[in-house]
């Protein structure tokens, strides 16, 4: 299929923009917004905000619900890595006080989301701060691929085919804590999903400039063991060890794992005693479990919640807390329509479109789940994603444009309405 007269007009105008689009990527770089940063995450919101409304939509704000205190370990945000009930409660700095923007635009045809996110993970004190080129079209920045880049390139399609004359009905959502796995907006992608006809997000390409179309869900999950104190020289018998208990269930756990079956079992941080020389009387651990897909989520599910033993006053006793953040999100017929669209769309321009499934998660699971058939990997190609040499293709920020636009342009024409 060749592009159209307008379709022609929208890719020349992002054309002409190539160098504003490099120099606004380096901008929003170098706003820290990293680890919950709440002046950062302020400041990018704002212009975000700015940006969208001048492109005649209204915006409104959906409030980021609390992030439960055990996901995180005690020492995640600044506390201390000693021993256990030290530092902080592990609420992100700013998690709960960065509102999701949401920003609607009306137009004739089928309403469409898009999606994005503008924290990141980088220290916003570190020296990993600005983007830089590197050579090769190139350049390295906290974010820029994953997805300050991303947003760049969304705005710039939205307002070509809004130049171009033929701009989609279209939401977008815009969340602050999706690195740490949506646990605060997850509610409110849920609430904005219903009534759009498709989604569109902009995570960066796959591997190979690949369209991701399925992929694994996540959960995250807290194991607890209670032990008995005591002196590890003198009343060693009458001591209870959490450490040991902890490690018997770590290895359980691990059991569950079988990455062929889609189920996977990781468990990170440990935490259990503060001096060598008394039986450890607690210990935790933290996991995070993937699976494929609802079945395999149930049996982890199942897996993890049997890790639990004893009564409230038995010693040893291991208590579990889990909740899954994000489900999979599987190749559905609707998925595969919006996949195909998009490859099209990408051929037309000259580059071929291989999709991909990814074990990794982003907000498209949640838009997914709650029965929105979402495509989520428009973004800029880049790579050494959440790494301090995480690069962004400058070259590349034309023509991941052009591909939005054509593909928001032909789903304004092509995709079913929301029943």
């Amino acid at each position: 299929m060749s592009l159209t007269p307008k379709e022609r007009d929208a890719c020349a105008r992002i054309e002409s923009w190539r160098q504003r689009m490099v120099d606004e990527l380096a901008a929003w770089v170098a706003i820290p917004t990293g680890r919950g940063h709440v002046p950062g995450l302020h400041r990018q919101r704002a212009l975000l905000a700015a940006r969208l409304r001048a492109l005649g939509a209204v915006t409104h704000d959906e409030p980021c619900e609390a992030r439960p205190a055990w996901i995180d370990p005690p020492w995640a945000h600044g506390g201390a890595a000693g021993g256990v009930g030290h530092g902080s409660a592990g609420v992100g700095e700013g998690d709960t006080s960065i509102d999701v923007l949401v920003a609607k635009h009306d137009a004739p045809g089928p309403r469409l989301l898009l999606s994005g996110h503008f924290d990141t993970v980088h220290d916003p004190h570190g020296a990993f701060r600005a983007l830089v080129d590197v050579g090769g079209g190139r350049a390295q920045g906290p974010g820029a691929a994953d997805m300050k880049g991303g947003l760049v390139i969304a705005l710039a399609a939205l307002e070509a085919i809004r130049d171009a004359g033929v701009p989609p009905a279209w939401t977008f959502v815009l969340t602050p804590d999706e690195e740490t796995g949506s646990f605060g907006s997850a509610a409110a992608l849920a609430r904005v999903a219903p009534g759009h006809a498709a989604g569109f997000v902009f995570e960066p390409a796959g591997d190979g400039d690949s369209l991701v179309v399925e992929r694994m869900g996540a959960g995250q999950f807290m194991v607890e063991a209670t032990g008995r104190a005591a002196h590890a020289g003198r009343d060693y018998a009458k001591g209870v060890s959490a450490v040991r208990v902890l490690c018997e269930r770590v290895l359980q756990a691990e059991r569950a794992s079988d990455a062929a079956a889609g189920r996977i079992v990781n468990v990170g941080p440990l935490q259990g005693g503060a001096v060598t020389n008394a039986v450890p009387d607690r210990a935790r651990a933290w996991g995070n479990m993937r699976f494929a897909d609802d079945a395999r989520q149930a049996e982890l599910e199942r897996a993890i919640d049997a890790l639990a033993s004893g009564d409230d006053d038995e010693v040893p006793r291991v208590r579990v807390r889990r909740v899954v953040g994000r489900p999979a999100k599987p190749m559905t017929p609707a998925v595969e329509r919006l996949a195909a669209l998009a490859r099209e769309a990408s051929e037309d321009l000259g580059r071929p479109l291989p999709f991909a499934r990814s074990g990794g998660v982003c907000d498209g699971n949640n838009l997914q789940a709650a029965g929105l058939p979402v495509i989520d990997t428009l973004g800029v190609r880049g790579g050494n994603l959440h790494r301090t040499d995480e690069w962004v293709d400058l070259e590349g920020l034309v023509d991941r444009a052009q591909l939005v636009a054509l593909v928001l342009m032909r789903a304004r024409e092509r995709v079913a309405p929301s029943p």
